[in-house]
């Protein structure tokens, strides 16, 4: 009798470890240890300018951005200020118009040209922040202007009118091939065999300049600013972090970053240092698109 408990009792056990309490994300500090979405509320709240760097297709991220938010404003208040990759800089009058009732939501989202994963994981950002009265900026390029340099170099820009460059950052662009994030894409860039391999991290250097110009445009010493982009433009604090530094070294910059893992437990060594703060979510996650 004793045995057959004993075989139960084990059997029992093994179902337990086999049947592990799922994740659905885990967070991480710079260093790889255990964190907690709390404890990076409390950390991100004394910033001035923090970035939430997503996997664009990942619903788990864009939760969280809708959350950070809502708990940003309650402590924050209208001294919270939100920015995004996905809005370029010659949107920013329809997002003004949409916001003071001047056009409809839907001339908006007609008129804007709007990423197609817009109405699952961004409008609700946008709604909340139109409701509460928050500034919202488009701070990307426009998206013909980083074509124009992928095709024909930096140079190219000084030939526009200057109506043209008031939705630029002020050139020239500062190249700097050393960053890692720019050393890589040039890299890969001749590896493709592209007769001008540079223009391909140039275009990059031109979103990540232009995203830090109209971050800092907007940027008072007693808000926080917080900004939604791709993980890749703020990761190792690189990019758009890198050029905010050039205008203002004494900025108090804060980055999350999100990556995929099979096991969300325990975070993988090629993530640690990414960002302040590291969201592990399953690979297997459903995604957005």
């Amino acid at each position: 009798m004793r045995s057959i408990l004993f075989s139960v009792a084990l059997f029992i056990g093994s179902m337990g470890a086999a049947f592990a309490q799922p994740y659905a994300y885990k967070v991480y500090n710079h260093k790889g240890s255990n964190s907690s979405y709390e404890k990076l509320l409390k950390q991100v709240k004394k910033a001035d300018i923090v970035f939430f760097g997503e996997l664009h297709n990942n619903p788990i991220c864009h939760w969280l951005q809708l959350q950070l938010t809502r708990d940003l404003y309650t402590q924050k208040g209208e001294k919270l200020v939100l920015g995004a990759e996905m809005f370029e800089s010659d949107n920013q009058i329809l997002l003004n118009e949409y916001f003071l009732g001047m056009i409809s939501e839907r001339s908006f989202e007609s008129e804007a040209r709007l990423w197609n994963n817009y109405q699952t994981d961004y409008k609700p950002l946008v709604t909340f922040a139109k409701e509460n009265s928050l500034a919202f900026i488009a701070s990307n390029i426009p998206r013909r202007y980083a074509s124009m340099v992928y095709k024909q170099g930096l140079e190219k820009l000084n030939v526009l009118p200057d109506y043209s460059k008031g939705y630029l950052p002020p050139l020239p662009i500062q190249e700097n091939y050393k960053i890692d994030c720019y050393s890589k894409m040039l890299e890969d860039s001749k590896e493709m065999g592209n007769e001008h391999p540079e223009r391909y991290p140039q275009a990059q250097m031109l979103k990540d300049a232009t995203m830090a110009h109209f971050i800092y445009a907007h940027f008072l010493p007693s808000n926080l600013f917080l900004h939604f982009n791709g993980s890749y433009h703020s990761d190792n604090k690189e990019g758009i972090v890198y050029y905010l530094r050039l205008l203002n070294p004494d900025l108090n910059i804060m980055t999350i970053t999100t990556v995929e893992q099979d096991n969300v437990e325990k975070m993988e060594i090629e993530h640690k240092g990414k960002a302040d703060f590291i969201i592990a979510v399953p690979v297997d996650m459903t995604k957005t698109y």
